[in-house]
């Protein structure tokens, strides 16, 4: 079954280029693809999920509601989306935006 170009193109191709943006970050991924998505798989053992629209990823836990809590960003703004998974990844999410992210 092949994946209709589409959007599985883009999917990789925007995975792809996430996986870049997070190496400037010293993050490892590996890109995987099927079903019209492309998964990066992070060593730290975080994944995120493209369609070629949007990033999404696990970002916590909700313990009240006992159901995880998902973060997405669009995959025009690939470097912002690179930025939020490393502040995920070494646990520094409360680490204040930089001025070019505020606009």
């Amino acid at each position: 079954m092949s994946v209709p170009p589409m959007y599985g193109s883009a999917a990789v191709e925007s995975a792809r280029k996430l996986r870049d943006a997070l190496a400037r970050y010293e993050i490892a991924a590996d890109v995987s693809e099927g079903h019209e998505l492309a998964l990066l798989s992070l060593r730290s053992g975080l994944l995120v999920w493209s369609n070629g629209l949007r990033f999404w990823w696990c970002s916590g836990w909700n313990e009240e509601r006992r159901r995880a809590v998902y973060a997405s960003q669009e995959v025009s703004n690939v470097d912002r989306a690179a930025r939020r998974i490393s502040l995920l990844c070494t646990g520094n999410q409360n680490v204040p935006p930089s001025a070019g992210e505020l606009s």
